[in-house]
């Protein structure tokens, strides 16, 4: 069981009103992760929306001295918002004290990694969700030292996300699965034994369940999506 944290709560209490899909027990686990860093800690954050995870991770690390890099493009159209968004994405950083301890690159995560030279510390992914963008959005991770940390969001709920997991770390001789809260998965930068291997294995059951989920909630069949266990109109996350 998770200790309590009011620093935690406080920054939850600020986030919680942002617009995103991100739960409280993901906030946590973020805030858990950025936590364990050292002092002045590089964390890039791959999808940045309206900034919710944005600021929980800043809030983490800015005592430390640390930075939040934001990669998001900010692209236009009605699913993601274009310039709106950066315009909340820039308002929610300012509302959570944490402008100084983020820096915002408006570009698209594959053509700004190329030319990426610095360290991370830790990496969060929650781009695009096809398998060609994760794929290449999990090369991130390149940049991490051993034992460092990667977070990716909608990991066995989405079937591009699960897809790339599956053909980046599945036989990884880097990268071990740790654990996941619902659908934000944690990985370490440490040779896996085969019971991670297993353990990641053991998640696609779950993933196939999401998988059905979504296809009864787009024929609006809801009420054999509750029967399920998923309660929301939206798909799970």
């Amino acid at each position: 069981m998770t200790s309590p944290d009011p620093r935690f709560d406080e920054t939850w209490d600020v986030v919680s009103s942002f617009q995103g899909w991100c739960t409280r027990d993901q906030a946590r686990s973020l805030w858990d992760a950025a936590s364990r860093l050292g002092d002045k800690p590089s964390v890039v954050e791959i999808g940045s929306h309206q900034g919710k995870s944005t600021v929980v991770l800043a809030r983490a690390v800015q005592g430390k001295g640390g930075t939040v890099h934001a990669v998001d493009p900010f692209v236009e159209g009605r699913l993601f918002g274009g310039q709106k968004t950066r315009e909340l994405f820039e308002e929610h950083v300012a509302t959570g004290g944490v402008t100084g301890a983020v820096e915002l690159h408006a570009e698209y995560s594959g053509k700004l990694r190329p030319d990426w030279t610095a360290p991370i510390d830790l990496l969060y992914v929650d781009g695009k969700h096809d398998y060609w963008t994760v794929v290449d959005d999990l090369r991130w991770a390149d940049h991490l030292p051993p034992g460092g940390e990667l977070l990716v969001h909608d990991a066995f709920s989405s079937i591009g996300v699960t897809l790339g997991l599956l053909r980046a770390y599945l036989f990884s001789s880097e990268f071990s699965y740790v654990s996941r809260t619902t659908s934000l998965a944690l990985f370490r930068k440490t040779p896996p034994s085969s019971a991670d291997r297993l353990r990641m294995l053991a998640q696609l059951p779950w993933w196939l369940r999401n998988v059905v989920i979504k296809v009864l909630l787009r024929l609006r069949l809801r009420p054999v999506a509750r029967a399920l266990g998923h309660s929301g109109d939206y798909d799970p996350y």
